[in-house]
């Protein structure tokens, strides 16, 4: 069993590979709508919508109110009438002097008065009748709709016409008639309007605040509160505090509110677990990661011992072998969950060039001939890290170096080259790995170092360069590619930890 045996036994690792990608799949959120021009509110749609009831109110209360007036107006004048018309008809006959005449009918409003006793008319008094009358009003034929269109006729006329009103009589009579201007009747229907308009907007505007405030009250703030709620709860839906808190009320809005907090604390529990599946899935997926690269290793090492002639160790290198096996088959498996993030690093000052040798035999080209190995770091370069994480982080470039040499066209006669370098400015150690691949393809540059969006190749996970830039961070460093470069050229910028004086000085005097 050798490269070929691993290779053989990549779709399997794949496969769950895969099957862990898809767990830690996020859904896209979407982008933020834009806002319009502002529009008005329920209070204001609230606001319009009273304004428009309360003038079709009005005019309802004014258009009977009107004609009634109207109606009563001229009753009047034919009661008035009927009393001087007793008066008038029982003097003798051309004993009422004009003056009394007069008199009577200004008392009364009328130029004549009239009256129809079997088949005679008779003029009781009259003072400066016109030559024609202008209009005529039977009181006693008059019909609602009728009231209100003479009503109305009465106020859009100008001028002052004659009106004659005829209506029943007292006694034996059959009618009374009475000639009457129409100018001053329209005076009082105004004054009357004004009136009533006035105080009938009054009540009204009074009744809307009342019904504008009892719905504000009862719909629109319960209302403005659900709606706040709903777009406080969209920008962080996983938190609980932002879970409405339902009233007490039994109606409608009630029931929405409790079924709404019911729905958002279902909501944020549904997301708070598929938050924690995902970080256990990118756990799983990084410890997989590096475990199985220190498998292959190890797998490179049992190689090795099976070409190896003792009989003991032919014997237990299948067992060997099938341990491996087994031990990639469980990196695929769950872990406990809470070890999504890397611990913090245990940094000291350590030799740059050992971990570079370790990190060429894990990675199997110490013995490989095909890929030419450079070592260009400076003597004696020292670093301030954590040498375990910085042996992940720099295998984590190395192998993607190896593979990307590996996925060179088969024709391609160019030298297989992986260079590393180490050097250091001022506070700042830098250590670049580079090789001689097809590089960095230009579409996963802008995800270069985020898990599952940059592998380029076939079976990868795009996980070793999200590891090493999370690991590289965590010592207050950087990490990028270097652009300009034959192949693909990474490099890594750690700062020293700032020291303190005394801390110095302290160790020099125990010293």
């Amino acid at each position: 069993m050798g490269r070929a045996a691993w290779v053989r036994r990549a779709p399997k690792a794949e496969i769950s590979r895969r099957i862990i990608v898809s767990a830690t799949d996020q859904p896209t959120l979407p982008a933020p709508r834009p806002s319009g021009p502002r529009r008005l509110g329920l209070s204001g749609k609230l606001l319009l919508l009273t304004i428009p009831l309360v003038m079709i109110a009005l005019l309802m209360i004014y258009v009977p109110s009107i004609a009634n007036f109207w109606t009563n107006r001229l009753n009047d004048r034919l009661a008035a009438a009927n009393t001087a018309a007793l008066v008038l008809d029982a003097a003798p006959l051309g004993m009422v002097p004009d003056s009394l005449a007069r008199q009577i009918l200004t008392s009364v409003g009328a130029r004549a008065v009239a009256i129809k006793m079997g088949q005679q008319r008779r003029l009781l008094a009259s003072a400066d009748l016109p030559p024609a009358i202008d209009r005529d009003i039977d009181m006693r034929t008059l019909t609602v709709w009728s009231a209100i269109v003479e009503s109305f006729e009465t106020m859009l006329e100008r001028g002052n016409q004659t009106i004659r009103v005829v209506g029943p009589a007292p006694g034996g009579a059959q009618f009374i008639e009475v000639v009457i201007d129409e100018k001053p009747l329209r005076l009082a229907m105004y004054r009357f309007s004004s009136n009533l308009l006035l105080v009938s907007l009054g009540i009204a505007m009074l009744a809307a605040g009342l019904v504008y405030l009892a719905l504000h009250y009862l719909f629109v703030r319960p209302m403005r509160r659900l709606t706040a709620n709903l777009v406080g709860f969209h920008e962080n839906p996983e938190s609980a505090a932002r879970i409405i808190v339902p009233s007490q009320r039994s109606d409608e809005i009630g029931v929405v509110e409790r079924e709404l907090s019911d729905m958002q604390r279902d909501l944020v529990s549904m997301l708070s677990q598929k938050s924690r599946l995902a970080a256990l899935g990118l756990a799983v997926s990084k410890i997989n990661h590096d475990l199985r690269n220190l498998l292959a290793s190890s797998q490179l090492l049992s190689d090795q011992l099976a070409s190896v002639p003792d009989p003991r160790v032919q014997r237990f290198a299948p067992k060997l072998m099938r341990s491996l096996e087994r031990a990639i088959d469980f990196c695929q498996s769950t872990l406990s969950y809470g070890r999504a993030q890397e611990a913090e690093p245990d940094r000291r000052l350590i030799l740059v060039e050992p971990v570079v040798t370790e990190v060429r035999e894990s990675a199997g080209l110490a013995a490989d001939a095909s890929i030419t190995w450079i070592n260009a770091i400076e003597r004696g370069l020292s670093i301030d890290a954590d040498p375990d994480q910085l042996f992940r982080v720099l295998l984590n470039l190395v192998r993607n170096a190896v593979q990307a040499l590996d996925s060179r066209p088969k024709g391609d006669t160019a030298t297989l080259q992986i260079r590393i370098t180490g050097r250091r400015e001022g506070s700042v150690a830098i250590i670049e790995v580079s090789d001689t691949g097809p590089g960095v393809p230009a579409k996963t540059r802008e995800h270069l170092f985020e898990a599952f969006q940059t592998s380029g190749r076939p079976g990868g996970s795009g996980l070793g360069l999200a590891i090493a830039a999370e690991l590289v961070r965590a010592h207050g460093g950087d990490i990028h590619l270097v652009e300009g470069t034959i192949g693909a050229t990474f490099r890594v910028s750690i700062p020293d930890r700032p020291v303190e004086l005394l801390s110095v000085r302290n160790e020099r005097a125990r010293a």
